[in-house]
């Protein structure tokens, strides 16, 4: 996981040059270069190993992916959003650049991204790439991050067109989910897998996708700001409908090693230790600091 992390790493600088002008592109690359863990991108460069693909065929699709990750982040943490000051331990996008600078830089790497899929990627048939871009455009957008990211507001503001289990069921699957769910599918694409795995490693990303919402609303009531590297605490202080909130912390923790599981059920049988250890990365933390 390593080795694919400073891969991508590398990429990401290579794809994204400074130029004129200067401002959009330095907060473009400010928030995509800080430290993090690339599970999206890793996720997608392993899909496509582990199905005896080519992953230099797919790094450009993966880093589009983390420039989508991060143009949401991004956004999120905007004032008119969740209004949050810090990201990944560092003063978050509009805290350094503006706020209006951030909204571009947000815009800026969501078109960005596809714009890397076609210039950079190789090898790759044009049945293939319309395959990716499509995948891409539908996370983005109004069924994916979009449609996510609105009801979460709604719900802080109490309105709800559903009950609130649904609700947060969608808020976790389009908001979340979404992002692993289109790093499976694009290396899915790439490996050329048949329609059996694709559902069956879909069904993997969407079980770790809830798993790793769940862990991250457990991790803001009993985290430090230190692990976290953003401000803990601002979900029960706001109202926020999370999955502690709605079920109990005690519920929460049961449910996602129960989803962790699961996901462990499914992907074994690929025998892929990078997936063993991103899985690794929830359970393990989780279980050192539960009695589950």
């Amino acid at each position: 996981m390593e080795t694919l992390v400073k891969l991508i790493d590398k990429k990401l600088d290579e794809y994204i040059n400074v130029n004129y002008p200067k401002t959009i592109f330095e907060a473009m690359k400010y928030t995509l270069s800080l430290k993090g863990k690339r599970l999206r991108p890793v996720m997608c460069l392993e899909t496509v190993r582990m199905l005896e693909g080519d992953i230099n065929t797919a790094i450009p699709s993966a880093c589009a992916i983390e420039m989508l990750h991060v143009q949401s982040l991004i956004h999120d943490d905007l004032p008119c959003m969740d209004n949050d000051d810090f990201r990944r331990g560092k003063p978050s996008n509009h805290k350094v650049f503006g706020e209006a600078a951030a909204v571009l830089a947000g815009d800026a790497l969501l078109t960005y991204a596809p714009q890397t899929i076609i210039e950079q990627s190789v090898n790759l048939s044009s049945e293939q790439l319309i395959k990716i871009i499509h995948e891409y455009t539908k996370a983005a957008g109004v069924y994916g991050l979009i449609g996510g990211q609105i009801a979460d507001i709604e719900s802080e503001k109490h309105h709800f067109e559903r009950d609130k289990s649904d609700t947060l069921s969608y808020i976790h699957i389009h908001k979340t989910a979404v992002l692993f769910r289109l790093a499976v599918k694009i290396g899915c694409v790439i490996a050329n897998a048949p329609d059996e795995t694709v559902l069956e490693l879909d069904d993997f990303a969407l079980k770790f996708g809830l798993a790793f919402q769940i862990y991250d609303d457990i991790m803001d009531e009993i985290s430090t700001f230190e692990e976290m590297g953003k401000t803990i605490g601002k979900d029960k202080v706001a109202d926020k409908l999370t999955y502690t909130s709605l079920y109990g912390l005690d519920n929460a923790k049961k449910k996602c090693l129960e989803l962790i599981r699961e996901c462990h059920d499914i992907i074994d049988k690929y025998g892929s230790k990078v997936f063993e250890e991103i899985l690794g990365i929830v359970e393990n933390k989780l279980e050192a600091r539960t009695n589950c």
